[in-house]
């Protein structure tokens, strides 16, 4: 190839790899906000949240087909290659993030119709915090490089499975102690529940940097806490979201 040519196929695989940055930035706000709108009961938030996950699926669309006409034209190998699936891989968790937070938003607005439950929304926030840390962190790697970072985010994914368990257990204290909370109770474990898989939507990004980087798949089992049940297998409010 010449240098012209050189040039504008690493100009596409940069603008790539910043589209997809866009789109992790816009999965940050999405679940800020998801988690913002329950803890403070605002309806108007959450409905914002709920409609501008069209734009995240928008930006996967436009991801993939950049991405696949990237491998047609200029057929692309090795790190070029890994480069270019990453993108698209990294859309595609970064799309389904989105939903998970448009999820939490749309319970959430069922949730403003009962009576609040700070203690446990505040358990709510703690874990949305730490959660989208984790995320943050994924992607600084993702733009940086940086694969001992990506790692990092890797190796801690019990820390979210554990934050779920707790509050698992303490949002079933409630519901055992007064029947009167079980339907908030139950929207609040499935909020949790989509934040613990966002938290391992964080961790597949963190394993296809790492292939991007060094091709090599990481290896060994994720660090995990002891399962409890999910939200499904102790029932679901009578409103389905």
């Amino acid at each position: 190839m010449n240098e012209h040519t050189v040039r504008a196929y690493g100009e596409e695989l940069n603008a790539l790899t910043a589209e997809v940055a866009r789109m992790g930035g816009l999965a940050e706000a999405q679940i800020i906000d998801a988690v913002a709108s329950v803890v403070r009961r605002d309806v108007a938030l959450a409905r914002q949240v709920v409609e501008r996950d069209a734009k995240l699926d928008a930006m996967h669309i436009e991801i993939d087909k950049k991405a696949i006409r990237l491998i047609a034209l200029r057929q692309p190998v090795a790190t070029d290659l890994r480069k270019t699936l990453a993108a698209m891989k990294l859309a595609m968790d970064l799309e389904r993030t989105g939903d998970l937070a448009k999820n939490i938003a749309k319970r959430g607005l069922s949730l403003a119709e009962t009576e609040p439950m700070a203690p446990l929304t505040r358990s709510i926030e703690r874990m949305g915090r730490l959660v989208n840390q984790r995320l943050k962190q994924v992607l600084d790697a993702y733009t940086s490089g940086d694969v001992d970072r990506a790692v990092a985010v890797w190796s801690t994914d019990d820390e979210v499975d554990e934050h779920y368990n707790a509050l698992f257990r303490e949002l079933l204290t409630y519901m055992m102690g007064d029947a009167r909370t079980i339907t908030a109770c139950t929207h609040l474990l499935f909020m949790a529940k989509n934040l613990e898989r966002i938290g391992d939507h964080a961790t597949n990004i963190a394993e296809t940097i790492h292939y991007q980087i060094t091709g090599d798949e990481l290896t060994g089992e994720r660090p995990r806490a002891t399962a409890v049940p999910t939200p499904s297998e102790i029932g679901s409010p009578e409103q389905s979201v």
